[in-house]
């Protein structure tokens, strides 16, 4: 059973969590409507539109900032408290600052775990409606690209022709097993092309060892073949760079399907580690935000002891994004990228609780 004084210091640091989000998801409204008036500005959509669409981005945006969160909402926390002198009352009554701190940290883990399995999953399928919502919008709509089980596939509308393309196996600038079946628009007429792999480095494709099959009966062989499409190598893989549109099995789902077809995994191997350690960096933001309103007590100003930990958690989130970055370039191990800068966070926070209780 919770003790009266568990329930009331997490109700005050669930309050200071809530009301923290909210004013970042409101900053993070108004910030992305503005974004969104300026990319319709040249369509007559009114303002109904952007205010959808903000409203479908705005929770990808927030998830993005709740390490801030955690950390401005537990020193939000600790000022309530000291402000009323609560904290002494609790050293008088056996109720030290490692129980405190305690009680913080399992209540992050547990909101962290919340946010991963539960918000994150509404924000990322909001995310999946926003793009596809917004892509309607761009000057390239008539295409589909898809990655599964069975390779990539493209649908394109160009010159007249519908053309279908599947190849088994995806690299940065090029395919290997393909078909492309085109369709006339006009009289139905069919080719169907094969080739062994493709330059796709740019827009003009280069086919090599290619069969064409016109209206079924009529075989053509080519050394070199020439296709002119609407993709290439890098517009295809930005295409599946959006990976905050993606729950965690849908991104699973992705990296089995890449591995299949022999495509890069790094990247989604990154985001999903990156997610994996969201709640335990949540709780060390979290242990770090309180330890920098206790060892600071020197400081009196409050508004210099909240500027030094947001520029100290600044300074951290981007440890953590350079970090992750080399292991998207496959600098160092993926593994290494996300958990080392954690393991040095988790030193520091360790180093900075000895003797927590003797301030």
């Amino acid at each position: 059973m919770f003790k009266k004084y568990q329930i009331y210091i997490v109700n005050i640091f669930i309050k200071n969590l809530v009301f923290i989000s909210l004013v970042f998801l409101s900053l993070s409204f108004i910030l992305n409507f503005f974004e969104e008036l300026k990319f319709f500005e040249n369509y007559k959509v009114g303002l109904k539109y952007p205010i959808f669409l903000t409203f479908l981005n705005s929770p990808s945006i927030l998830f993005e900032l709740f390490p801030f969160i955690f950390l401005i909402s537990v020193k939000s926390f600790y000022i309530n408290l000291n402000d009323k002198n609560e904290l002494n009352i609790f050293k008088n009554h056996g109720i030290d600052n490692l129980k405190i701190l305690t009680l913080l940290s399992a209540s992050t883990l547990l909101c962290g775990a919340f946010i991963l399995l539960v918000f994150y999953t509404l924000s990322s399928n909001l995310k999946n409606h926003y793009l596809n919502l917004k892509n309607k919008f761009s000057s390239e709509n008539e295409y589909l690209a898809v990655v599964n089980e069975n390779g990539l596939w493209i649908k394109e509308e160009i010159n007249g022709y519908s053309n279908i393309i599947h190849a088994k196996k995806f690299y940065k600038n090029k395919i290997e097993n393909i078909t492309i079946t085109q369709s006339n628009l006009e009289n139905a007429e069919v080719k169907i092309i094969t080739a062994q792999n493709a330059d796709i480095s740019d827009k003009n494709w280069t086919l090599n060892n290619v069969v064409v099959l016109e209206n079924m009966t009529k075989n053509k062989k080519f050394n070199k073949f020439e296709y002119n499409s609407s993709f290439d190598g890098e517009i295809i893989s930005n295409l599946f760079s959006n990976l905050n549109s993606m729950n965690i099995y849908q991104l699973n789902l992705l990296l089995s399907n890449y591995a299949k077809i022999g495509y890069s995994t790094t990247d989604v191997k990154v985001h999903l580690n990156r997610l994996y350690s969201l709640p335990i960096f949540y709780l060390l933001m979290t242990i770090l935000g309180l330890l920098i309103m206790m060892k600071l007590k020197f400081i009196k100003s409050k508004f210099f002891i909240i500027v030094i930990g947001t520029i100290v958690s600044v300074f951290i989130y981007y440890i953590n994004y350079f970090s992750s970055l080399f292991g998207s370039n496959e600098t160092i191990p993926i593994m290494m990228s996300i958990w080392l800068p954690h393991l040095i966070l988790f030193l520091f926070c360790l180093l900075g609780g000895v003797k927590l209780n003797e301030n």
